[in-house]
């Protein structure tokens, strides 16, 4: 059709939360027909809000963008690799086997876990030891590869110290400025649709390269 794409999701296993079911419930994908792009968030709670994460989906879907969306099982509080005399007494982060495997059948992820800059890091490192996997971060708070990078994980522009445990995924972007909770302007959601669209491009770019070496 001309100026339009359809694109087929598979929806949730179970209904949504709050009024009209606008809220998803924690440990459900929606998946998108092919898998490129996943958008991971963390649980829903009082205090831990996954909006504007489905805002996002849908622009980056109005784009063209094949987009998933995971909302975490556990995906509240900090991992266990935060620092103890930080961590307090609440929920740890992290992943399941089925969210992993989830995950890693998509060709690039969104990351959007909160808008405290450790928690973040931390959260960003512990799906990353798992998953070989890029990640471009979403977050409210001003952030850049080296933060990552001083905490071992691996980023696009910036390696880490040698001492340190370099993860199997990489950072390859970050886009700021996106609120936990709050409506996302447009100028992000085109921001964060071009960052993707460049890191799809060459992605699909090495692999047609890498299905030509192996014709031959």
């Amino acid at each position: 059709m001309i100026g339009r794409a359809t694109q087929v999701v598979d929806c949730r296993e179970s209904m949504g939360l709050a009024k009209g079911g606008g809220l998803a419930q924690r440990g459900t994908l929606s998946e998108a027909t092919k898998p490129d792009v996943i958008a991971i968030a963390m649980s829903p709670g009082r205090r831990h809000i996954t909006k504007p994460v489905c805002e996002m989906t849908y622009g980056l879907r109005r784009e063209g963008i094949q987009t998933s969306v995971l909302v975490l099982e556990a995906g509240t509080g900090v991992p266990e690799s935060f620092p103890q005399a930080s961590r307090g007494y609440g929920p740890t982060f992290g992943l399941n086997e089925r969210e992993l495997e989830q995950v890693a059948r998509h060709k690039i992820a969104v990351l959007h876990l909160g808008n405290v800059r450790s928690h973040v890091i931390h959260k960003a490192k512990e799906v990353l030891a798992q998953v070989n996997i890029p990640v471009v971060v979403v977050a409210q708070c001003p952030m850049d590869m080296e933060d990552f990078a001083k905490e071992g994980i691996r980023t696009r522009t910036v390696k880490p110290a040698h001492q340190k445990t370099e993860t199997k995924g990489e950072v390859v972007d970050i886009v700021t400025g996106i609120t936990r909770g709050a409506t996302c302007t447009r100028v992000k959601l085109n921001t964060l649709a071009k960052v993707l669209n460049k890191h799809l491009a060459e992605i699909n770019a090495r692999e047609a390269e890498a299905a030509k070496r192996k014709k031959k």
